[in-house]
């Protein structure tokens, strides 16, 4: 893009333009969503694409599309569709959707992976909690004997779930996502 076809905008200027703020900008730049030109003092300078680009973004995020979404939208062309307006083809809406699914895939898996470590956290912080208050009684007086049954009893109702998820995954369970809630 020349400076000759139009007039280049400071982000101050582009802000207003499109009323939103310079920081808005500044975030989709961050995002890779858009690459404006810069000055020899390194000032960012928009043209009318980047202009056009920003409000399409916008107008996406209007009608309630994310930024991964929007993202993905932009990477493929818009086409004419007729009545002079543009859109995206049924093969690039495949792809949008192909991509937008393998994000949420991802994520699952992400999640799935989250709540297994949550769950081995808890446990870690029950058996750390029986210890302290193990730790606690011993130092209030109380005699070990009393204790050591109770101990014990509390050890095996904590490996007992153990158990019990071990044959469940055995099974063929493993990777159901009500295992993982």
């Amino acid at each position: 893009m020349s400076s000759e076809e139009s007039p280049l905008l400071t982000i101050r200027d582009a802000a207003e333009r499109l009323q939103v703020t310079p920081r808005t900008l500044k975030y989709y730049e961050e995002l890779g969503l858009v690459t404006p030109t810069r000055s020899g003092g390194r000032y960012r300078l928009y043209g009318e694409q980047d202009l056009e680009r920003f409000a399409r973004i916008l107008r996406l995020r209007s009608l309630g599309f994310s930024l991964q979404g929007i993202i993905e939208m932009l990477k493929r062309p818009l086409e004419p569709v007729g009545d002079g307006r543009k859109g995206y083809s049924v093969e690039s809406l495949r792809q949008i959707g192909d991509a937008l699914a393998q994000q949420i895939d991802a994520l699952d898996a992400r999640i799935s992976a989250v709540r297994r470590e949550l769950k081995e956290a808890r446990a870690l912080r029950d058996e750390l909690g029986d210890d302290l208050d193990y730790l606690r009684r011993r130092i209030a007086g109380e005699k070990v004997e009393n204790m050591i049954d109770q101990r014990i009893a509390a050890r095996r109702k904590r490996e007992k779930p153990r158990r019990d998820e071990g044959s469940e995954r055995s099974e063929g369970d493993e990777g159901t996502k009500g295992a993982d809630e």
